[in-house]
């Protein structure tokens, strides 16, 4: 907030935000961020101070609330939001990254396991369901800049890349992929180090997927890489959907 989070806010000017890594409380935060004028809000904040957590706000009420993947799956580092709000089934999603220990992966491939049956769950529904967040995974070699030397690096490992090809093949698209084409990134997080964002040397693993009846609506994609230099490590995706 201090940064200028509403400002990045109104320059994209979305009619749905979804967050990740939102690390508060919402009694933590100011009025203008807990209860945002004209809009829609529901937090799910981890139960850890200061970690993950996830959010969405909408310019639209917000219908069958859910937290967490379900299945009996406790979730508590508030890693997923389910809404239905303008004619859509909405989740802003936080796969744990599993970079700093094996037992973080560990956790990391449970979660994998138990998001996939919760996407299987929503693709098959009629109506438009969109998923978005940090999902930890870079799917190829076109989603970051050195693949060769992250071959053994947690977020491009094979079981994971194959994960997220096997959620491609299921039915649902990746929107910022089949809108940009065959290209190196967009990248949507870099490092802090090296220089990695000002000479676009990053990662694309924050991504916008859609089921059928969503990609019938869906016009076009965006990467915001300049939007949030000195905010965060991450640049916002966007997508344009037309929704009936």
């Amino acid at each position: 907030m201090r940064k200028g989070f509403l400002e990045r806010v109104s320059a994209i000017a979305p009619d749905v935000l979804l967050l990740q890594e939102v690390r508060a409380f919402p009694e933590q935060l100011p009025a203008e961020a807990r209860t945002p004028d004209g809009w829609h809000v529901l937090w799910n904040p981890a139960e850890r101070a200061g970690y993950s957590g996830t959010a969405i706000w909408s310019r639209y009420p917000l219908n069958q609330v859910r937290t967490g993947p379900g299945d009996d799956h406790e979730d508590r580092e508030g890693r997923l939001v389910e809404v239905q709000t303008g004619g859509l089934t909405l989740a802003s999603v936080y796969l744990p990254s599993g970079s700093s220990s094996p037992e973080r992966q560990a956790v990391k491939d449970e979660w994998l396991d138990v998001f996939r049956h919760w996407t299987d769950q929503r693709r098959r529904v009629r109506r438009p369901v969109v998923f978005g967040g940090d999902l930890n995974i870079a799917h190829t070699e076109r989603d970051l800049f050195y693949a060769r030397s992250n071959e053994g690096t947690s977020g491009y490992l094979p079981h994971e890349r194959k994960w997220f090809s096997d959620l491609l093949k299921s039915g649902w698209h990746d929107l910022v992929r089949e809108h940009f084409g065959d290209v190196a990134g967009p990248y949507s997080w870099w490092s802090n180090r090296g220089r990695a964002r000002e000479l676009d040397r990053g990662w694309r693993i924050d991504y916008l997927l859609c089921n059928k009846a969503a990609r019938a609506g869906f016009q076009s994609a965006e990467i915001h890489r300049e939007l949030t230099l000195g905010v965060s490590d991450h640049a916002p995706v966007s997508i344009e959907l037309d929704v009936q």
